[in-house]
């Protein structure tokens, strides 16, 4: 049967991918950038998120190895450009920057920087899809296991963020502001935690 599709690999990239790219936890953020949009425009940035966040894990699942070795980044680079993207955006969040209006005109940046990547598909997400990628070693069962367990982890990331207006309903206006508030300190935390780890892998590299 693992000739085909490996089970185990499902199951341990299944997991994996879920715990680092958190679907619970990306509901706060996406509530705060997108919460008060109508509810076509919260599908709409939840399926163009999703889909970005799945074409860069696949791009980096075919072609990772051969992208970072030609361009001569490592995972620690990543991880520190990932930082600095997520906190300038966590302190937006946290000062209460942009107008409803300019947040408006930017439905579709707000799903691809930083929903999409570095959110989602943030250096975490990548690092662990390219160390899968070396574990399957050639086999095709194992990189279909590993295709499919990429594609349920985005299901639920969408099916998670495409009904998030339950919890609007809850939170109302003013549970929103607070969400925006909490996703923002969560966002720095984040930030400076794989700033951190960027700095401990380039010592550790050194």
């Amino acid at each position: 049967m693992s000739e085909f599709f490996d089970a185990t690999l499902f199951l341990e990239a299944a997991i994996t991918l879920l715990v680092i790219m958190d679907p619970p936890g990306t509901v706060p953020v996406f509530l705060s950038l997108v919460g008060r949009k109508p509810p076509v425009a919260r599908a709409k940035a939840a399926r163009q998120a999703v889909l970005v966040s799945l074409l860069v894990i696949t791009l980096f699942a075919v072609a990772g190895q051969f992208i970072l070795a030609y361009l001569g980044i490592g995972i620690p680079a990543l991880q520190g450009a990932g930082g600095l993207l997520l906190l300038l955006v966590a302190l937006d969040l946290l000062t209460g920057k942009g107008t409803p209006e300019a947040e408006a005109a930017e439905d579709v940046n707000v799903a691809l920087v930083p929903l999409g990547t570095p959110l989602l598909a943030g250096p975490g997400a990548i690092a662990a899809t390219i160390v899968f990628v070396r574990q399957a070693h050639g086999h095709v069962g194992a990189y279909v296991a590993l295709g499919a367990a990429i594609v349920a982890v985005h299901l639920v990331l969408w099916a998670c963020m495409r009904y998030s207006g339950v919890l609007i309903r809850l939170v109302r206006e003013s549970g929103i502001t607070l969400l925006a508030k909490v996703a923002g300190l969560l966002l720095a935390a984040i930030a400076v935690e794989l700033v951190a780890d960027s700095i401990r892998g380039f010592v550790e590299g050194a």
